[in-house]
């Protein structure tokens, strides 16, 4: 199970995308509302229900967590403490987190990305490398069980990392040829 944690002021096609490429793939994606009810507003003011709440996940256990970008989605994001210790008790674990545009901030905030690749939206790359990532000039970047993306225009690069890691490169590639992508 994925959960992609939502948080007002996200970047709705770094979340979305996300979700639809994971169900494409057949993996199951949950998004988890970390606001007060289910309807969460993201950047673009674009309204969506989540599938749930984060206070429902407490003794949850996930494959993989997935923070979408956006601003102030990825403050909010990082403002809450359930989200982080879920995070931290998962990477600890040795299992898969995933971060996208500004996102990959708070990964090199608590310490996920010293020594490893990265990538992340351009105006976080000077926080990232201060605090010991090796930026990478990719859309999507898997070291271990930590995935990176650049940000909106890479979200399908980002999708199709996840789908790797969890499902294989050849369920990937199916899901990318099924949505006519091409690197041009």
């Amino acid at each position: 199970m994925v959960y992609l944690f939502l948080a007002d002021g996200f970047e709705t096609v770094e979340a979305l995308t996300v979700v639809d490429m994971l169900r494409r793939a057949g993996i199951d994606c949950q998004t988890v509302s970390i606001q007060q009810t289910r309807e969460v507003t993201s950047a673009q003011k674009i309204c969506v229900q989540a599938d749930v709440m984060l206070h429902d996940m407490k003794d949850c256990d996930a494959d993989m967590y997935v923070l979408p970008g956006g601003i102030p989605g990825t403050p909010n994001l990082r403002a809450n403490e359930t989200v982080m210790e879920l995070l931290k008790k998962q990477y600890k674990a040795d299992k898969f987190v995933a971060a996208i545009c500004a996102a990959p901030g708070i990964f090199s905030e608590i310490g996920f990305l010293k020594g490893r690749k990265a990538i992340c939206y351009p105006s976080f790359e000077e926080q990232l490398e201060r605090e010991g990532a090796v930026l990478v000039r990719e859309g999507a970047v898997r070291d271990a069980h930590v995935i990176t993306g650049r940000g909106m225009g890479t979200a399908i690069d980002f999708g199709a990392a996840i789908i790797t890691a969890l499902a294989g490169e050849e369920a990937a590639q199916r899901v990318m040829d099924s949505v006519c992508y091409r690197k041009l």
